[in-house]
């Protein structure tokens, strides 16, 4: 499974550019529909996936985000949905990482070792859990690892040279690095400033760096690329559904559409930000 992640890292590497991460609910406005998002996102330029796993109880997203969670989970959609969402997803895309992102209850009521088995069977790469922290790495993280699943940390401009390592022990795939405190979907963080912490991140690991929370526009990916080893956008993403969706909550012929033309704009900013950076 890691082994997916870090073959798409080793080519971007080679390519010279960053990856485009990107988050959408799971789920979310339908089942159909957000597998028709997922299925167009590589197409439109995507390099891996964050699949949102929703909860009930979102404390770190923001309205957005919470708001996707609520139509996701008032469609029906549950934990094992979400697994299955990824295996079908998998029946036509055998390369693109996917990492499932959420919180630890749905997981430790669905229970851990069923679900990384499933997850494996699904074609899961990786996990970040929001509310987990490394103290906690028995229960999750370092059985995530042994079966060969990514465990990704989050990393905040709070995390000090002191706390890092801890952070970083049992990190795998890559590092999410999120630009500001406070919760998802926030304004765009200063890139000068994002470009320090990335390098201060690299003196203690050789993972890749992923700076997300605030990144809506070509030129927001642009300018945090041309620092970052990856640039995540999620709200951008959820909001476009939204946006798209009928009064009462539901999915219109647009949905997938309007999301995989937002997803183009951002992939041809994340690939030319190290042109930028070039010149």
């Amino acid at each position: 499974m890691t082994a997916r992640m870090d073959k798409r890292f080793a080519a971007l590497k080679a390519e010279g550019r960053p990856a485009l991460v990107t988050y959408f609910m799971g789920g979310d406005p339908d089942y159909e529909t957000s597998l028709g998002i997922m299925k167009a996102l590589p197409e439109a330029g995507a390099d891996v996936i964050e699949l949102g796993m929703p909860f009930s109880d979102p404390m770190a997203d923001g309205p957005a985000i919470q708001l996707a969670g609520q139509r996701a989970l008032k469609a029906g959609q549950t934990l094992k949905k979400t697994l299955q969402l990824a295996a079908d997803f998998r029946k036509t895309d055998a390369d693109t990482p996917i990492v499932m992102m959420g919180y630890y209850n749905p997981i430790y009521i669905y229970g851990v070792e069923k679900f990384l088995d499933d997850a494996i069977v699904a074609g899961i790469d990786g996990l970040i859990v929001v509310d987990l922290p490394p103290e906690m790495d028995d229960e999750l993280c370092i059985p995530a690892i042994r079966k060969g699943i990514n465990f990704i940390r989050l990393a905040t401009p709070t995390t000090d040279d002191k706390r890092l390592p801890t952070v970083l022990k049992n990190t795998s795939g890559f590092v999410y690095y999120v630009s500001m405190n406070g919760i998802t979907g926030s304004a765009l963080p200063d890139p000068s400033l994002v470009s320090g912490a990335v390098e201060r991140i690299k003196e203690h690991t050789a993972l890749p760096v992923c700076v997300g929370f605030g990144v809506k526009t070509a030129e927001h990916a642009k300018l945090i690329g041309a620092s970052a080893d990856g640039v995540v956008v999620g709200t951008a993403i959820v909001n476009q559904i939204a946006t798209s969706l009928t009064k009462d909550g539901k999915a219109t012929a647009d949905t997938i559409q309007a999301v995989a033309t937002l997803v183009r704009g951002l992939s041809t900013g994340t690939r030319s930000a190290r042109l930028v950076a070039a010149e």
